[in-house]
């Protein structure tokens, strides 16, 4: 097991080196310049800017200098806020995009895991139709044409939801459902065909034929054995939704983290570009290895595999 983890977390660190690496390549090789966009700019103002930020050195040397700093945990300054750093942007707006990631996680696991166990026990009637019909229409939908849609037809004209912002519980309700749709969908797909198969197994049948009520048949053997495939995806799913979806968080007027790398596009910041790249990378990596050590933990068989 300790062989096991040790593996995965060397594997993540160079994932992560690899991120930054790439990040940092593409960002300086993007053709334009951060303080160009500034026409009247005087010579020497231009000089001094680029000193401040150390783009004056030669490429390697900004590369070694990033990457202690992303050591020390500091993202730099941004080139376009006059009074917060990237660390403290990420730090007001990952916990707006994270509250609500979390709670579109837990929309899309628990309906996810119930269209995709009525689906498979009622195979071919109606709980069937409805489940992959809701199933086909997530997957189909982008969530921000979802997003758009629960604007136009629910929060227009209605007194309990609003068209956008952020503070009480009621803002997060039609965002929330519009990021958790699509991994919804994933989900009770994923969820049916796995049900399917445990059910057709000999040892579901050996729990029938022993009088156990179907209720305990399917709570502790059908479930607990078909929600293994969804465990290997919950990682990328729970990265990408604590961040949050930064479409979701535009059409919303939500200020999370996707309000500063929208802006952040459009004024070349590229700190900050690179700093909310870097850190969803590390929270995709993170969640990544978390699913890998807990699906050792649902699943022992794993350990065997993993040690050789």
């Amino acid at each position: 097991m300790l062989k096991f983890i040790l593996k995965r977390v060397s594997i993540s660190l160079i994932t992560i080196w690899v991120i930054i690496s790439v990040t940092f390549l593409l960002m300086h090789a993007a053709p334009g310049d951060p303080f160009r966009k500034e026409n009247k700019m005087p010579a020497g103002v231009y000089e001094n800017l680029r000193k401040k930020y150390g783009l004056d050195k030669p490429k390697s040397e900004q590369y070694v200098i990033y990457l202690k700093n992303i050591l020390k945990g500091d993202f730099g300054a941004s080139m376009k806020s006059k009074t917060e750093t990237v660390n403290q942007m990420i730090s007001r707006g990952f916990p707006i995009s994270a509250r609500l990631g979390i709670q579109a996680l837990f929309t899309a696991v628990f309906f996810g895991i119930l269209l995709g166990t009525f689906a498979a026990l009622y195979q071919n009637k109606f709980p069937d139709y409805f489940a992959m019909i809701t199933a086909l229409i997530g997957i189909s939908v982008p969530s921000f044409i979802m997003g758009i849609l629960l604007l136009q037809f629910i929060a227009k004209g209605s007194s309990f939801f609003p068209m956008g912002g952020w503070g009480e519980f009621k803002h997060t309700l039609l965002p929330a459902f519009a990021m958790a749709l699509m991994p919804m969908a994933q989900i009770a797909r994923l969820m049916r065909s796995s049900m399917l198969e445990v059910m057709g197994q000999d040892y579901i049948k050996t729990a029938r034929s022993k009088g156990l009520p179907k209720f305990l048949v399917i709570w502790r053997h059908a479930i607990k054995n078909s929600i293994l495939p969804v465990v290997s995806m919950l990682g990328v799913i729970t990265a990408n939704l604590l961040v949050g979806s930064f479409i979701i968080e535009r059409i919303f007027a939500i200020p999370g983290l996707g309000k500063f790398f929208v802006s952040s596009i459009s004024n070349r910041d590229y700190p900050l570009i690179m700093g909310t790249t870097v850190f969803y990378g590390i929270i995709l990596v993170t969640m990544l290895l978390i699913t890998d050590i807990c699906y050792t933990l649902v699943d022992p068989r794993i350990k065997v595999v993993g040690d050789d």
